[in-house]
């Protein structure tokens, strides 16, 4: 019997189908998960407001207030990891909800397992965020440009002005400030930050809709970038050398 005292974390599974919303309480809540569920949008919001959830798992085609428009109220107050479940077959349709700001999205039918690899890969980046934050009082800071990069605290400001990133987002940037100048291929950040490796057929666009998102934020001018430069047919790179300082 798996560990269910719920220490890994606090789970919403939102679906409206009964059997997915079973078969994934069950196996989360066997390796440590507390799980709570919701078969609606609207149960979904209601559930989150009471639960402060650490990560949702929020399906795409539901009844009374759909996937999308979930996700769009959440991005209006919280950064909380989302996976999106989808069964739609048009790939415009799939990465809306990646433009709507989920951090990821997986296409049913789903395996289960790989599922639980990518919460567990998500959750260690958001309470890795928590732990530096208690741990570590003074804030290594980056500047680059008119970015300022708290990286402990995981924050961004832009001539002064914070800007709102979600957690994939901050880590892409992080990946690529961290290393500025060499170039990332799209398997190698989705191996990075997502834990793929290499050679499986995730789709490599989830990489190229966040960039394009974290291109909105940060860039002066997103169809001329400054710091997020795409190496054609390569990947992406940050080109600037910066300079950190402790504050």
């Amino acid at each position: 019997m798996g560990n269910l005292s719920g220490d890994k974390g606090t789970i919403l599974v939102v679906d409206d189908e009964a059997s997915i919303r079973r078969i994934l309480q069950t196996r989360l809540e066997m390796i440590g998960y507390h799980v709570v569920t919701a078969s609606d949008g609207e149960e979904a919001l209601s559930a989150w407001s009471r639960e402060t959830p650490d990560l949702i798992v929020l399906d795409v085609m539901m009844p009374k207030l759909d996937g999308y428009g979930v996700c769009l109220e959440l991005r209006k107050q919280s950064d909380v990891p989302i996976i999106m479940l989808t069964a739609l077959a048009d790939v415009a349709d799939r990465i809306t909800g990646l433009e709507l700001g989920a951090d990821d999205y997986m296409i049913k039918p789903f395996s289960p397992k790989e599922l639980e690899a990518r919460i567990a890969s998500l959750l260690r980046r958001r309470f890795h965020k928590s732990d530096i934050n208690t741990i570590i009082p003074n804030s290594l800071i980056i500047h680059v440009g008119n970015l300022k990069i708290d990286v402990n605290k995981r924050q961004v400001h832009k001539n002064e002005q914070r800007i709102r990133l979600t957690g994939i987002e901050f880590s892409l940037l992080e990946l690529l400030v961290n290393h500025s100048g060499r170039v990332f291929s799209r398997l190698e950040i989705l191996q990075q930050l997502w834990g793929f490796v290499p050679g499986s057929h995730t789709d490599t666009r989830v990489v190229d809709v966040h960039i394009s998102r974290l291109l909105t934020k940060v860039e002066s001018d997103p169809n001329d970038p400054e710091f997020i430069i795409t190496a054609k047919g390569s990947g992406y790179f940050f080109p600037r050398i910066v300079e950190s300082e402790q504050e």
